[in-house]
């Protein structure tokens, strides 16, 4: 009898042992297989998602279940979990880059957070494995730190990066010391990307009472989204964005330029930190994306597609796939922040072509063979405004951060449809140069407004309780400038048909202030250093209009800097 139960435990044991090896092999072959999914488009990729969640929430739960029997007749290491917990959060981050839904981060945080609370790779380099086994596994637990480092950044926990890059810091001295591999000198080079990442990110520095910075989040919240006089013609929401990030001398840590970092933020709304657990803690797989493309309720972001130098043939599929996707009613917002592509001719004829671009990556497989008549012909890998023509068949906003943004300033009105062109200054004053590849001035204005008047300002550092003054003249600014746009005459009907999205609203007004405070500043004295917009928008009525001109007075004047800006009507 005593046999009896013995071998009926173990046959138990056995199948438990099987079933966790069976979920163990079928988790990896999916997730690999998601690498094979097409990036563009929601309907290929969502059910195949959801497939991968479904046997990672059974293999988490499982080995929850029967941690005793894996540990006794498996012989599972902790950092087989950590490993795990690292592919589930790794799920969750990927599925936000895909729906643009931020409450996903927080789900991949709550992951990452685990495996460094339970410390499941603390003995990642102790394990009675190989030498070369324990070497693949300090680079596992180096690639976790590095996608964790990315999840807090987008979440804006700061000090927890800080403490992160710290310790990513010892972990990689460990392993180059350990092991001296080939790949040292990338790593080294991956701490030096975050470093600067982060250095570059804070312009100015916001100090509670004690002298501490404070981390401000620039997402969209009900206090800052500008009110708006409905009509029946703002009838488009903003549904498809394209960020493109190909500026080649720009900081940027895992694929997101500090523009990217920046544009995509501006377009999510503030996620709801619903997690509030203990990190130390296992979590459970929350919401759990629904198989073949189930909704779960309104989208409350536009979907983003984050492209980091693109080659141009890679960013038409993306454009056509967005357009595609397009809901009735639905616009699309191209953002791109790249160098530019200056024309050969001298006297441009075809706005389409002759008036140069902004450059993608170079596809080397199609370069012309022979260069000795390049003069003659267009630079193979820039996109020319001419690119852009067939794709206005549908509503279309633009933003070109670029030091030829101007190429793109005569897209025709081809088709009927609402189009907005929003484009860079071509240049900033000399003062300002050094900054360039800490991210435009541009996207900042467009990011926050209020961090980048103090930087074309100079000021570095700002009490809260000021900067909260400051951030009501801002909001009185974009309210006015809002009203502005619904109620002067001049306005082309496109920006009324993007008026109703508050994020594309809130892009507009930004835009203005931008505009606005470069005219009046003394250091931009020239129009190269003014941003421009087509159709042009009305400048007496808006761009130059005193009452926003007295509300960026009043600003400056809170901060001590009017003496940098003209005042009212003394501009030429």
């Amino acid at each position: 009898m005593h046999d009896d139960v013995v071998l009926d435990m173990e046959e138990e044991e056995r199948k438990v042992v099987n079933e966790f090896c069976h979920l163990l092999e079928k988790s990896k072959q999916l997730f690999n297989g998601l690498r094979d999914m097409p990036q563009y488009g929601h309907k290929q990729w969502q059910g195949y998602f959801g497939r991968t969640f479904d046997i990672y929430t059974k293999l988490w739960k499982f080995q929850q279940q029967h941690r005793t029997i894996l540990d006794r007749k498996y012989g599972l290491k902790r950092w087989q979990i950590g490993e795990i917990a690292s592919k589930i959060g790794q799920l969750y981050y990927h599925y936000y880059l895909r729906t643009s839904e931020t409450n996903y981060l927080n789900e991949a945080f709550s992951f990452y957070a685990a495996i460094r609370g339970r410390a499941y790779y603390s003995r990642a380099n102790r394990e009675d494995r190989s030498p070369h086994d324990r070497s693949d596994l300090m680079v596992k637990k180096l690639r976790y730190y590095a996608r964790f480092i990315v999840v807090c950044l987008l979440l804006k926990k700061m000090k927890l990066v800080r403490d992160l890059v710290r310790e990513l810091s010892k972990q990689i001295d460990e392993y180059t010391t350990t092991y001296e591999p080939e790949d040292q000198l990338e790593w080294s080079l991956v701490l030096g990307e975050i470093k600067a990442f982060i250095e570059a990110d804070t312009i100015v520095n916001v100090l509670d009472s004690d002298s501490n910075s404070i981390v401000l989040s620039h997402r969209l919240n009900p206090l800052i989204t500008p009110p708006v006089e409905r009509s029946p013609v703002m009838t488009l929401s903003l549904q498809e964005v394209i960020i493109v990030g190909n500026v080649a001398d720009q900081v940027k840590f895992s694929e997101l330029t500090l523009d990217m970092f920046r544009m995509l933020q501006t377009l999510e709304r503030e996620p709801q930190d619903e997690l509030a657990q203990v990190y130390d803690s296992s979590p459970a797989p929350g919401r759990i994306p629904l198989e073949n493309g189930g909704v779960m309720g309104r989208r409350e972001n536009p979907h983003k597609y984050l492209l980091y130098k693109p080659t141009l043939p890679q960013l038409q599929v993306f454009l056509a796939s967005g357009y595609k996707e397009l809901p009735p009613n639905g616009a699309l917002l191209l953002y791109i922040s790249a160098d530019g592509s200056f024309p050969v001719r001298p006297q441009p004829e075809d706005t389409g072509y002759d008036m140069g671009g902004v450059l993608m990556n170079p596809k080397r497989d199609v370069e012309p063979v022979n260069n000795k008549n390049s003069g003659q012909f267009k630079e193979h890998c820039c996109l020319f405004p001419g690119d852009l023509f067939p794709f206005t068949r549908r509503p279309t906003f633009l933003i070109l951060d670029s030091d030829n943004s101007l190429a793109f300033s005569s897209i025709p009105h081809y088709f009927d449809m609402p189009l907005v062109v929003l484009m860079s200054p071509q240049d900033v004053p000399p003062t300002f140069q050094d900054h360039a590849h800490k991210g435009s001035l541009f996207t900042l204005f467009l990011h926050s407004p209020l961090s980048a008047f103090c930087f074309v300002t100079n000021i570095v550092d700002v009490p809260i309780h000021l900067w909260d003054k400051c951030l009501a003249y801002i909001d009185r600014f974009i309210t006015e400038a809002s009203r502005l746009l619904t109620r002067c005459r001049g306005v082309d009907p496109s920006y009324l048909n993007f008026l109703g999205d508050d994020f594309l609203r809130l892009l507009l007004c930004r835009y203005i202030f931008c505009d606005a405070v470069l005219r009046i500043h003394r250091a931009f004295k020239a129009s190269q250093f003014y941003p421009r917009s087509h159709p042009a928008l009305p400048e007496l009525d808006i761009i130059e209009n005193p009452t926003l001109q007295r509300y960026i007075l009043d600003l400056a004047s809170q901060l001590d800097v009017r003496h940098m800006l003209f005042e009212c009507g003394e501009v030429d």
